[in-house]
């Protein structure tokens, strides 16, 4: 007699406090980099909760909970963006880490320098490069869940990622050596 073995897959507990609330800084982030707004990005965070909260049924079907609440704030984000046309709008200085307490205020003040200098040039970038570039350089996303909440092939978000951080490279060492 041959015996199949059985195969338990263990289904993980979802809880909306513990698994989707963390990820509202991170659904912030990304809704801020593609509206540019503040407000907006908000709006678009809490949009988002309220979708996957009303999804929570169907929780234990997704691969990963992480992903589907960005791609909701990704789809959410892009369509408000081009409601408002809000492409003007600069990060704001509290979405951005502050620098060591520890370095001397000149070093500072040249370090807040850059980063303005760069927050402006990604700002800049088409909204897909902006959003692969914040996925992947700033929530430290990989590849295939970049792909994923997207819908590009990772090829796709490796080629915008590799233009973006070109295009920055490129924008920042002129300003850098030739001023504005």
């Amino acid at each position: 007699m041959c015996y199949q073995p059985v195969i338990i897959i263990e289904m993980q507990e979802i809880s909306f406090r513990n698994d989707i609330l963390p990820l509202k800084d991170k659904l912030y982030r990304l809704a801020l980099r593609i509206t540019l707004d503040s407000a907006e990005a908000e709006d678009v965070v809490q949009e988002t909760m309220i979708r996957v909260w009303n999804k929570r049924e169907e929780w234990t079907q997704f691969e990963s909970i992480e992903a589907y609440c960005l791609t909701i704030t990704r789809n959410l984000a892009i369509d408000r963006s081009q409601l408002k046309e809000a492409q003007n709008v600069e990060l704001t200085p509290e979405t951005r880490e502050t620098p060591d307490a520890g370095s001397n205020p000149y070093d500072q003040l040249v370090s807040e320098e850059r980063m303005n200098i760069i927050h402006q040039l990604v700002n800049h970038l088409p909204e897909k490069q902006r959003t692969v570039m914040q996925l992947r350089d700033m929530e430290g996303k990989s590849y295939k869940e970049i792909a994923e909440v997207m819908q590009l092939t990772e090829d796709q978000v490796k080629v915008n990622l590799f233009r973006a951080r070109q295009k920055i490279r490129q924008q920042f060492t002129e300003i850098d050596e030739y001023g504005l």
